[in-house]
């Protein structure tokens, strides 16, 4: 099988007992190349393949040759089904899947992802004989058509979120996850009329096409603004493309106990190994991880499924054994039923990359010399973090904190403004209603962040630890007004440039700037500088 990958066109399985191709995350990217070793390690993987980066150079010329992508999808296509016994285009036994990126370097948000690839008028119905479950056959659709139209078709986000919130007040709920299966039906049909109305032809009802189409969105996204701006931040090689994974869909929004969450096997901003979680009933995996949701707490989950939390941990431990450092894991439940939809090593701040290489070498994961190459780059004498010193005023709001450290700016209600601002001289507080990957420029501008959705998972807060940003996610009681230029925290207005102050130790918004000051990691220098020394 590996013959069949180098020709760098041919789908490649993602599924126990086969290996990682001979070039891994050159040729089939970081996310596969970490699908295929958990599959063979016996963890929970949904049957799939991966078609190459090659295929990227294609794409982007434009010389693709569509005949060569449908065969290699229909092959992949063949893998799955023979793995699952469904049937991509059944009316009977349908076959759904995901269509994601897998680049050689990981880029958390930056590329794109369809789920639900395979539902038209007659496979909906399949999936609700399959299922007997016709809430989560309408809501797959319903998030197909509005995910193609973004992705594939570039038509406008508006115009779908308004129709939802129509049917949420026709409804008379407040949340999607509240609208039962008939609402679901009316809103998936308003759906596909918007969508013939805004792309001039009807939503494609053959999978196979809503498939190669897909595919193509996907490696297309590799050029996208946000992943060109975020491969420039962090120095990662243009040309090499990114890899595509089809998967076979697995539920979170199936009802009672389905969910998707995102877990790092330890404390990404502190470094402390415990099982750091984002979790939520009744979604699918991009509504966690796309900021846009206010995340319950991960400690509903504990209470309610007490051995799927073991289960978890358990899956944290193998996960940090089988790559030798802390992780990042997506997963979703299917009525209990675990599934692991990718892991890659957790992008953490600069204070807990020093404890989890020094916590590994006392465990007996690395030895000293390889934990010492794990920091490479980094300098770990500038290692700090930040607090407020003297007293505080009363503070306006809290939220979840993401990002560990404390910060002072003016506040920025979107990238120009960031941009502006720091042209000023003045530090900045970028304050977003929604935690995007869409303001990575932003991002990289702000000394902290603070968004009224999101969890501390979601990719965006991802983004801001690995760039060493304090960052507040969840925040209940912001409201943004970027047209005014003004926003309400906590039911105080601040005009746009006036200064808030950010704790990322207790999640505390403050009005005002406050002095700060910053301790040093003392312990974990210590250890490193007699590693030094015995070297």
């Amino acid at each position: 099988m590996a013959d069949r990958a180098t020709s760098g066109l041919a789908p490649y399985p993602i599924k126990a007992g086969v290996s990682v191709p001979p070039e891994g995350a050159i040729e089939v990217g970081n996310k596969a190349r970490n699908l295929i070793r958990m599959a063979s390690a016996g963890l929970p993987v949904p049957a799939g393949f991966v078609l190459s980066t090659a295929w990227t150079r294609k794409v982007r010329a434009e010389r693709e040759d569509d005949t060569r992508l449908v065969e290699s999808l229909a092959a992949g296509i063949d893998l799955v089904e023979t793995a699952t016994g469904l049937r991509f285009g059944s009316a009977r036994r349908p076959l759904l899947v995901a269509v994601r990126s897998s680049p050689p370097v990981s880029m958390p948000g930056m590329l794109e992802t369809v789920l639900d690839v395979g539902l038209n008028a007659e496979t909906v119905d399949g999936l609700i004989r399959l299922t007997g479950n016709p809430r989560l056959a309408w809501d797959c659709y319903r998030r197909l058509i509005q995910g193609f139209a973004q992705v594939v078709q570039g038509l406008p986000t508006a115009p779908f979120n308004n129709l939802m919130q129509a049917a949420l007040g026709e409804a008379g709920v407040t949340a999607l996850e509240q609208l039962d299966h008939r609402s679901l039906r009316r809103l998936t049909r308003n759906m596909l009329d918007e969508y013939r109305a805004l792309a001039g032809r009807p939503f494609p009802q053959d999978p196979r096409e809503q498939l190669r189409r897909a595919a193509a969105a996907v490696f297309r996204s590799w050029d996208a603004e946000k992943a060109t701006t975020y491969r420039r931040l962090n120095q990662i090689d243009e040309g090499s493309g990114t890899a595509v994974t089809v998967q076979n869909m697995v539920f979170g929004n199936a009802g009672g106990d389905s969910g998707a969450g995102v877990g790092f096997t330890r404390n990404p901003a502190t470094g402390e190994r415990q099982l750091y979680l984002d979790f939520q009933f009744g979604v699918q995996g991009e509504d966690v991880v796309a900021g846009r949701q206010v995340l319950s707490d991960p400690q509903q989950l504990r209470g309610r499924l007490p051995e799927t939390w073991k289960e978890l941990e358990q899956v944290a431990h193998r996960l940090e054994a089988l790559f030798r450092d802390a992780q990042d894991f997506e997963f979703t439940l299917q009525d209990t039923r675990l599934s692991v939809l990718q892991t890659r090593d957790a992008k953490r701040t600069p204070w807990a990359a020093l404890r989890i290489a020094v916590d590994l070498a006392a465990e007996g994961v690395l030895g000293p010399e390889e934990a010492l190459a794990r920091l490479h780059g980094l300098d770990v004498q500038a290692v700090k973090r930040t607090r407020f010193s003297g007293g505080r005023p009363t503070p306006v709001a809290v939220a979840t904190v993401a990002s560990l450290g404390v910060a002072s700016g003016a506040i920025a209600l979107d990238t120009a403004a960031a941009e502006r601002l720091g042209r000023e001289g003045a530090p900045v507080i970028l304050v977003r209603a929604e935690s995007t990957t869409a303001d990575i420029a932003g991002i990289a501008k702000a000394a902290g962040i603070l968004t009224g959705s999101g969890g501390r998972t979601s990719h965006a807060a991802v983004v801001a630890r690995e760039l060493a940003k304090v960052c507040l996610v969840g925040c209940p009681s912001l409201s943004a007004d970027p047209a005014r230029r003004i926003c309400r925290i906590g039911g105080q207005t601040f005009a746009e440039g006036d200064f808030i102050s950010l704790d990322g130790d207790g999640g505390a918004i403050y009005p005002g700037r406050l002095a700060i000051v910053a301790e040093r990691p003392e312990r974990e220098l210590a250890i490193i500088s007699g590693w030094h020394r015995a070297a």
